[in-house]
């Protein structure tokens, strides 16, 4: 084995080891990450060879969960192997993947990339996200992979005011936001934030606070670096011929031509369609001055003409304060809201922002449709999910229909999170409720649609939300390559606008503060006055969207849809738990079957019952009623006579009558309580299945008989 590194660090109150030479020796770079007891094997391998005739970086993170990290065996009955990434997995890869992505500054690079993390050991106080991007640092820093690196990252929570690094998991449940910053040098590469509308000081004041705690880690990976790091090796563009040359100089040549004399033709007012007809009626143009032995120099002069397209779409912002559709660089898209329009289900809501059209259906359920997560982190029940569905046919492609991709569960979750603090509590609307969004156009921006979607159609279904949320992106210009000083926040970015050297900054909220943040970035980082600025700009945005969407639905709706569910709760004593349920579900199960219901129980002993029929919730409640019911002295019942009851020692003498109740409650009415007057047998003023009036005299605390009589009742 090669001689072991380790490096340590006291890094929020934790202990932090990178470990070296130990595991995985095959690869261009690997390491241990352990922060408190939570440990990851990060690995990075880039390939020897180019990967064919592809036009894209080709990056891939993997990050893998283990159950016996946590010391737990998946609790299906059926699967007990790790499969399929679990969504938190794969929010976790997408996480890592957008922050050290920005610092492949080659991507020019067509060998494959990939970085692995593999947990080892899953600590609750200690986010494996955390020594993931940490491990995913380290191994890229001291690998021979061309990486711009290293960074640092970390989540920072508030609670009343009061801010913390890297708190544990169920400190982030109770936090008042969560934020997920990464970055180097005080400027932020990626954010991911959760908050029960902070206000967008909170927020920046998160960030700022996390770039600081982050440099001792970037610190200590610069010193690592410069110790064991391998030299980076140097990947360049295959040289072309002189053939080729001559090729790309025409080809330029004509593409500069051609925008000098028709470039401004490419801007204007219009949508999506119009704006790529527009370029493809250029391209086409272009080609056509080309002969078929000039192939090469036409794909140049088409590659040639998008740089100059871009390089001219950026000037128009800093000369004219105009955008490539003619909008102000603080201007949104025309709006169109609608809440309801499709029949049947439970709620509905259609949102567009320019191009972007998104529909949102909410659909309401038992409790007992809650999902439940057996993942390494969790074992726990939602009773509310959101689903992003991006079809191909919203950017006019035809192309198969598969299970969500990564970028999908990405915006779900998203979208997910920023309504989680306006939904009310379960004790207040015990539903369990699922909304599916799907983006029937797109362009830009399809998950912030999804959010205003979601409100939509949860106030269209009556489900009773604190505020509307509303969400809207956020882009970047600089005005020189690299130039930070010298910038242009734009409001509501469209697809053309997410360029290089550009940022798709998301921010969610209410009118009151922010729910979500998510960032994406094209360069080595945005500054602190960037972040402050794009969040003041977006909350003045998203105020001009929550307003455009209560003009349609200003609140939830009174009632829900008459296809809903009706749910009502009746808390019973935990003790009588079992007689409801009965031997074997005997009980619960009879009366399922008798009125067609839905009944969940909770430990605490709250009872809710589910069904559609108004009529038979009434009778499934009264039957619960009658079974938990505890009688009392004093109370009257009317109930069947089930025997009459004879001396054990005389089967001609009567003693009595057992009346039943309730379903599960029986008393005895003693011959001396049966008429005023003296009897000889019961049998001679009452009869078996013969209902009769009685009431309750007396309730043993010890053995539970119930003592009743029918002559209290009768007049002298």
């Amino acid at each position: 084995m090669k001689n072991i590194k380790k490096y340590e660090l006291e890094w929020g109150g934790k202990p932090l080891a990178i470990e070296f030479n130990r595991y995985a020796g095959q690869t261009n770079g690997s390491c241990t990450v352990q922060y408190g007891d939570t440990m990851v094997l990060v690995t990075a391998v880039m390939s020897e060879s180019v990967r064919g005739e592809i036009d894209y970086f080709p990056l891939m993170v993997e990050f893998q969960e283990s159950m016996s990290a946590a010391g737990k065996i998946s609790g299906s009955r059926f699967i007990k192997r790790e499969g399929r990434p679990s969504d938190q997995a794969m929010l976790s890869a997408r996480i890592i993947d957008r922050c050290i992505r920005p610092l492949f500054t080659n991507t020019s690079i067509r060998n494959d990339i990939q970085v692995t993390v593999s947990v080892l050991s899953y600590d609750p106080s200690c986010d494996p996200d955390i020594a993931g991007l940490i491990g995913a640092s380290a191994a890229l820093t001291v690998s021979d992979i061309p990486w711009a690196g290293p960074l640092g990252g970390c989540v920072v929570t508030t609670k009343d005011g009061e801010m913390k690094l890297n708190p544990s998991a169920e400190e982030v449940k109770e936090a008042d936001l969560n934020v997920f910053v990464s970055g180097r040098d005080m400027e932020t590469i990626m954010l991911e934030a959760d908050g029960s509308e902070a206000s967008e000081d909170a927020v920046y004041n998160s960030i700022e606070f996390g770039l600081k705690e982050i440099e001792p880690v970037i610190e200590l990976i610069n010193k690592i670096g410069s110790e064991i790091g391998l030299e980076k090796r140097v990947m360049t563009d295959p040289e072309l011929t002189a053939e080729q040359l001559e090729m790309k100089k025409v080809g330029e040549e004509a593409a500069v031509k051609y925008f000098a004399e028709r470039g401004s033709e490419l801007f204007g007012p219009g949508n999506k369609r119009e704006q790529a007809i527009r370029m493809s009626n250029a391209n086409l143009a272009l080609k056509e001055a080309f002969t078929e032995e000039q192939a090469d120099a036409a794909k140049f002069a088409v590659k040639h003409l998008d740089f100059l397209f871009q390089e001219a779409m950026i000037k128009r912002i800093f000369a004219d304060g105009k955008r490539v559709d003619d909008r102000g660089i603080e201007e949104i898209r025309e709006i169109n809201v609608e809440a309801g329009g499709v029949p049947r289900v439970h709620g509905s809501g259609m949102f567009s922002r320019g191009d972007t059209q998104i529909l949102s259906v909410a659909t309401l359920s038992s409790p007992s449709n809650e999902q439940i997560l057996d993942t390494m982190r969790h074992d726990e029940k939602r009773n509310y999910f959101h689903h992003y569905s991006f079809p191909p046919f919203s950017v006019g492609e035809a192309r198969p229909m598969r299970g969500p991709g990564r970028r999908e569960i990405g915006h779900g979750a998203l979208a997910e999170k920023a309504l989680v603090p306006v939904l009310p509590a379960k004790s207040e609307f015990p539903y369990t409720i699922r909304v599916r969004s799907d983006v029937l156009s797109s362009n830009g921006s399809s998950s912030q649609g999804s959010i205003c979607g979601s409100t939509l159609c949860l106030m269209d279904a009556g489900v009773p939300i604190k505020s509307p949320v509303a969400g809207i992106a956020m882009g970047l210009a600089l005005n020189g390559e690299g130039n930070k000083e010298d910038y242009k926040i734009l409001t509501d970015i469209q697809d053309v606008e997410d360029h290089e050297e550009s940022m798709d900054f998301k921010v969610a909220g209410t009118k009151e503060g922010v729910t979500a943040v998510q960032l994406d970035i094209k360069l080595d980082g945005i500054t602190l006055d960037m972040v402050r600025d794009t969040l003041e700009k977006a909350k003045t945005a998203r105020l001009e969207l929550l307003e455009k969407m209560t003009a349609v639905i200003p609140e939830p709706r009174a009632e829900l849809s008459e296809y809903a569910p009706k749910i009502k709760t009746i808390q019973i004593n935990p003790l009588k738990i079992g007689e409801l349920i009965g031997p074997g579900g005997k009980v619960i199960n009879g009366i399922i079957e008798k009125t067609g219901v839905e009944i969940d129980i909770e430990e605490t002993g709250l009872v809710y019952v589910t069904t559609k029929d108004n009529v038979a919730l009434a009778e499934a409640l009264e039957i619960i009623e009658g079974i938990v019911k505890e009688i009392q002295p004093g109370e009257v019942y009317k109930g069947k006579i089930l025997k009459i009851i004879t001396d054990r020692n005389n089967v001609e003498k009567e003693i009595g009558a057992i009346v039943q109740l309730t379903p599960n409650q029986d008393g005895m009415v003693h011959i001396s309580e049966i008429a005023q007057e003296r009897i000889n047998k019961v049998s001679d003023v009452v009869k078996e299945g013969e209902v009769i009036e009685v009431k309750v005299l007396e309730v043993d605390s010890r053995t539970g008989r119930i003592s009743l009589s029918r002559k209290a009742l009768l007049g002298k």
